[in-house]
């Protein structure tokens, strides 16, 4: 049997080692990655959280003209709005409270190289009106200072959320869109490049073998196919944990399915509370027998049962893709910390 990926051409194959992947969609995303990077065009990726966003920035720097200068990562949705401009155009002491020295932002640091902006759609209209202009005229002024200095940057960013929605719900500037959006590159989530799940297995298998200086190196047909049918809400970072835990937790010289979470093999749901299947088809039984404006059991509309059941699961699963950071969960759902933590205290998910 021929290796992984043999029959791919030059310009399909990955970009760099460190992705993995050999199935249509994503030998796409390698030809347009190789196109885009000996440009200065704005690249604008968008994919769900884990699909490897980092990686094809990553990429378009080291193939580019500019693979010499500096890569400058942000990650927008960390930092709130003051520490992100801080972070973003540097600022001069005196600024404000506990600006005691000058400071050097990112796009001053990226001077001559690439600047990377994940997770765009987080910042605030008014610092997009700032990002805006140094698309636009490649000049900005630090917090607190009136000189204006320029950079010759080249911008890359990257969403987990679809900014065209966001632009018609007016909490992202479509002007902004634009000037991003000179090329896009939609990464495929884990759920829809199945047949990339071996070739990532063997692939983090290697790596956390030799990092934990274990022996991992094959994996068993039934935990393979167990894999394959997950739906991977957490995409190629949870696969990569769940391989890392395996190896650590290894016997022997092979992945089995006594070594995969529960999750994946179907004997639960995550530890943190999401609906289960059989209450779900419970409770579907029932509106469709009684309708949804009857009461259940507890005199509960149905319709506000069902509302809240799916509420309940889809907080679940943000926070879970947060990290079960309250503040970016909160904004991803859009809605304030304050609402967040009350449903969360609601639905006995606090702990």
């Amino acid at each position: 049997m021929p290796p992984i990926g043999s029959n791919l051409t030059p310009d399909s194959r990955p970009p760099i080692p460190e992705i993995i992947g050999s199935c249509s969609a994503m030998q796409s995303v390698y030809q347009l990655t190789r196109r885009v990077a000996k440009s200065n065009a704005s690249v604008l990726i968008h994919g769900e959280t884990g699909t490897g966003k980092e990686l094809i920035a990553d990429a378009i720097h080291r193939l580019s003209n500019r693979k010499e200068g500096p890569l400058v990562q942000v990650n927008c949705g960390a930092l709130n709005e003051n520490l992100l401009e801080s972070e973003l155009f540097g600022h001069v002491r005196g600024a404000f409270t506990g600006a005691v020295a000058n400071r050097t932002g990112r796009f001053e640091a990226a001077h001559g190289g690439t600047i990377f902006l994940d997770e765009i759609n987080s910042t605030s209209l008014y610092l997009q009106v700032k990002l805006l202009r140094v698309l636009q005229e490649r000049s900005f002024e630090r917090v607190g200072d009136t000189h204006t200095l320029k950079t010759d940057t080249r911008f890359i960013a990257a969403s987990n959320r679809d900014l065209r929605e966001l632009v018609e719900q007016e909490t992202f500037r479509e002007d902004l869109y634009w000037r991003l959006n000179v090329v896009s590159i939609e990464l495929p989530p884990l759920r829809e490049r199945r047949e990339d799940i071996p070739e990532l297995v063997a692939h983090f298998l290697t790596m956390y073998s030799e990092a934990n200086d274990r022996c991992v190196v094959h994996f068993q047909g039934e935990a393979m196919e167990l894999m394959q049918q997950y739906h991977w809400p957490g995409n190629v970072r949870e696969l990569q944990n769940y391989v890392e835990r395996a190896v650590v937790l290894a016997d022997g010289d092979e992945l089995t399915v006594e070594l995969l979470p529960a999750v994946v093999t179907g004997q639960s749901r995550p530890a943190s509370g999401g609906v289960r299947g059989a209450d779900l088809e419970a409770l579907t039984y029932e509106v469709v027998q009684r309708g949804l404006n009857a009461e259940g059991p507890e005199g509960e509309n149905l319709h506000a049962k069902v509302v809240r059941r799916i509420e309940r699961e889809l907080i679940v699963q943000v926070m879970l893709e947060c990290d079960n950071v309250q503040t970016r969960a909160a904004r991803r759902l859009g809605v304030n910390r304050n609402t967040l933590h009350k449903k969360l205290k609601d639905y006995g998910l606090d702990s």
